[in-house]
């Protein structure tokens, strides 16, 4: 781990001080609606269990007909998780919204399903050309999750 210091933008400014926000409704999305909306951001949480305990890991991803891909380094621990749990894979869950700090508005996806380490060359190949890690770390791996619950849920403002 590096000795530099991580900087964070400026908080934005407490609302919980001012007026309460309009009444919110919350809507059920399909599963159509729900995966549309993961695709549209490059950024969720990857769950998976190790040591027999939930683990998460904010990564960034690219959505590849169905499936969910990340690029993972070489120890990652879901590499081993994956490669040792053969196929169909390990259980996974996936997580990616949209929330406005201000509005409270916005949309969230939960995808569960297998993740299976990309083994076979020319898919290594697509899924490295598909997503370009957000990290100065060499990420020779890639990993898809084929969901087989996908949920998800949109707070609108009640009308």
């Amino acid at each position: 781990m590096s000795d530099t210091p991580l900087r964070m933008p400026p908080a934005a400014p407490d609302d919980r001080r001012t007026a309460p926000p309009a009444p919110r409704r919350r809507v059920e999305l399909d599963g159509a609606e729900a995966l549309r909306l993961l695709g549209s951001v490059s950024l969720g949480r990857i769950v998976f269990t190790r040591h027999a305990l939930p683990t998460v890991r904010p990564v960034n991803h690219a959505l590849d007909g169905g499936d969910i891909v990340i690029r993972v380094h070489e120890g990652a621990a879901l590499v081993s998780s994956a490669a040792r749990a053969g196929d169909p894979g390990v259980v996974v869950a996936y997580e990616a919204d949209v929330i406005d700090p201000r509005t409270h508005l916005g949309w969230s996806v939960v995808v569960t399903g297998y993740a299976r380490l990309v083994t076979d060359p020319a898919d290594l190949v697509r899924c490295r050309a598909l997503v370009r890690p957000w990290v100065e770390q060499a990420m020779d791996q890639a990993i898809r999750i084929s969901p087989e619950v996908v949920t998800g849920v949109l707070l609108t403002a009640d009308a």
